[in-house]
């Protein structure tokens, strides 16, 4: 399945949890926190929205970090990732 987000969304592939503490503790699935820090794997081209224009400053490749409750999960095939409003990105990483 190919997915193309509209206007300002972006598709995003979020970075695997930590499973293991810098002490060497290994964390159960319930303990682990979801990860805020994605790769982006598709921008969507902007556009006009309710009468603003905006421009798409996320390209693909970056790494983000979104906001923890932003974005819808999807999969496809075996992958998970999150389509999130350009808004809901807080900073791209170097």
């Amino acid at each position: 399945m190919n997915i193309k987000p509209l206007f300002d969304r972006v598709l995003l592939e979020p970075k695997e949890s930590e499973k293991e503490t810098k002490s060497g503790i290994i964390l159960p699935t319930a303990a682990q926190e979801k990860s805020q820090v994605a790769k982006v794997m598709v921008v969507g081209k902007g556009g006009d929205m309710d009468g603003h224009k905006v421009e798409m400053q996320v390209k693909v490749g970056d790494t983000v970090l979104y906001a923890k409750y932003s974005g819808t999960e999807v999969t496809s095939g075996d992958k998970k990732y999150v389509i999130v409003r350009q808004a809901d990105i807080l900073a791209v990483l170097d």
